[in-house]
């Protein structure tokens, strides 16, 4: 019979948690889509989604597969490695993030 793994933190967590990457998506998604004045249903019409589902990924509830990123990323003129980036710059220039600040977990047999 197999053991569980015992994980182990290396470090101690920070008292602010980093924001998850679905959460810094959806805030660059909405404000590509209120700087180009466009509605949900605007968006999503041309995203091939519902505007319900495009509102649970802007406030960063929903986890958009790749090619959903892409699909509202034409939709709204942009390109998927320039989203990327975006959220990537958006990220390191959150307050108090340091790259490898997360933690990091190892995992050893038991």
């Amino acid at each position: 019979m197999a053991e569980r793994a015992k994980v182990v933190p290396l470090r101690r967590e920070s008292p602010t948690p980093e924001p998850l990457w679905r959460e810094v998506l959806g805030h660059r998604l909405r404000a590509l889509r209120l700087d180009q004045q466009e509605t949900l249903a605007e968006t999503a019409g041309r995203a091939g989604i519902s505007p319900q589902y495009l509102s649970e990924i802007e406030r960063g509830r929903k986890e958009p597969s790749s090619e959903m990123i892409e699909a509202l990323a034409g939709a709204l003129g942009t390109t998927l490695t320039v989203l990327t980036e975006q959220v990537s710059g958006d990220l390191r220039r959150l307050p108090g993030i340091r790259p490898s600040s997360g933690p990091v977990m190892l995992s050893l047999a038991a």
